[in-house]
């Protein structure tokens, strides 16, 4: 018997902190550096992103966001034997912010890591988690995306610091003998490390290199438009699909125009779409188990619906993943 993998529930957390543009020119204009709500908007669709307050971690966020994925999909901690969580911000050089997620949870024993593709992270652990599935290395998995991005983002650069922001998105992929995941699709270039990066480790106790977000705008966008494509092409035909068989895009919440590039480039409308992106900022690999959260508790995704999922990050990284819900 054929053996898949399923989305059995969503979960996910904001922290409490909301800061809008007009709050984040405020910021800026102590620092001497102007900025606008408008501007802002105008060039990314943010209208505000969400902070931690010291002293909370991805792995508190993330921890939240899988209770709730866990009780959306009826299951306890103790049915949970794979944790993979998609970070770039991990609490501790080691280790794994996944380890210390189990741990918040009351779980033991099951194996738990972390998966580093920055905003392509969760595309990544879903596709990893799906063949751990399949080959029957585990039944019911943890897929969690967490980010405090807040924390390496230079706040004299207005180009940077306003796009991102902090939170955590979860599923539960369970075992199942109907197909739940269709098709993934992953690829990678070093080549591009230099144009979304952040330059900086820990050697000796000390910080070496630069700790602070850097990037390219224009280099990403170009970059991002083409691949995230390629991608989605590619699942549709791995699964035998068409463009219309997709009832939501949900693709890595960057920036509301290569959202719309994209959507444009696979004849999706914009009500398609879901876009998250307004509210939450860019906030890496939580994105889209956040966006896939909010649509689902908001009514929009349903049971049955196929979804095309899609993230393109800083290594370069890119993939997509195409699954019925």
């Amino acid at each position: 018997m054929n053996r898949f993998a399923r989305i059995s529930g969503t979960g996910s957390c904001l922290p409490p902190l909301r800061l809008t543009n007009a709050d984040m020119a405020a910021r800026l204009a102590e620092r001497g550096i102007e900025t606008s709500d408008e501007w802002i908007v105008e060039r990314t669709g943010i209208h505000a992103r969400h902070f931690v307050a010291d002293g909370v971690f991805a792995s508190d966020l993330g921890a939240e966001a899988a209770r709730q994925a866990m009780q959306a999909a009826g299951v306890a901690p103790a049915d949970i034997d794979l944790i993979i969580v998609a970070t770039s911000t991990p609490d501790m050089v080691f280790p794994s912010t996944a380890a210390i997620v189990q741990h918040k949870l009351g779980i033991a024993g099951c194996p738990v890591f972390d998966v580093q593709a920055v905003c392509s992270g969760f595309v990544y652990a879903l596709t990893v988690a799906d063949a751990m599935i399949r080959t029957g290395s585990a039944n019911k998995a943890l897929v969690i995306g967490a980010e405090v991005f807040s924390r390496l983002l230079d706040f004299n650069d207005r180009t940077t610091c306003v796009l991102f922001g902090d939170g955590a998105g979860a599923v539960v992929l369970e075992a199942s003998d109907t197909p739940g995941i269709l098709a993934t699709d992953l690829h990678a270039d070093g080549k591009h490390v230099g144009i979304l990066c952040v330059p900086g480790h820990v050697s000796g106790g000390a910080v070496l290199g630069d700790p602070l977000l850097k990037m390219d705008g224009q280099a990403v966008f170009k970059l991002a438009v083409g691949v995230l494509e390629d991608a989605a092409r590619a699942v549709l035909t791995k699964a035998g699909k068409q463009e219309s068989d997709v009832d939501w895009l949900i693709p890595h919440q960057a920036n509301i125009r290569i959202m719309q590039s994209t959507a444009r480039k696979l004849k999706l409308p914009m009500d398609k779409v879901v876009v998250t992106v307004n509210e939450h900022g860019n906030t890496s690999a939580a994105s889209i188990p956040l966006a896939l959260d909010h649509a689902v508790r908001a009514g929009q995704v349903k049971k049955g619906d196929t979804l095309l999922l899609e993230g393109v990050g800083g290594g370069f990284t890119w993939g997509a993943v195409l699954l019925d819900f």
